[in-house]
């Protein structure tokens, strides 16, 4: 139970707000069946998760869990600051 309700809260408040949120946003506004897009995007959600778990456990058994973690954090690093790269001129004004 300790292991879900940390899995469940961590994404539960990493998901706020990002994309995947504003684009469900979006479609449920645009469509006369939210119920509809609800499942869609669940069915969508529950699909990349499986294939992040299946690929995981996987890689867990060639490649070690703290390397696994080192990797996916530089990713994000990586990754912001290639976002922060794009936007930072603009915000500057140049």
């Amino acid at each position: 139970m300790r292991t879900f309700l940390s899995v469940f809260s961590t994404l539960f408040l990493a998901e706020m707000g990002d994309k995947t949120q504003l684009a469900v946003i979006a479609f449920a506004a645009e469509s006369d069946r939210p119920w509809i897009v609800f499942l869609a995007a669940s069915a969508a959600l529950v699909s990349s998760t499986g294939l992040a778990v299946v690929l995981g456990g996987a890689l867990s058994r060639v490649v070690p869990a703290a390397w696994l973690q080192v990797v996916a954090a530089t990713a994000f690093v990586v990754i912001g600051l290639f976002l922060l790269r794009e936007a930072l001129p603009e915000a500057l004004g140049r």
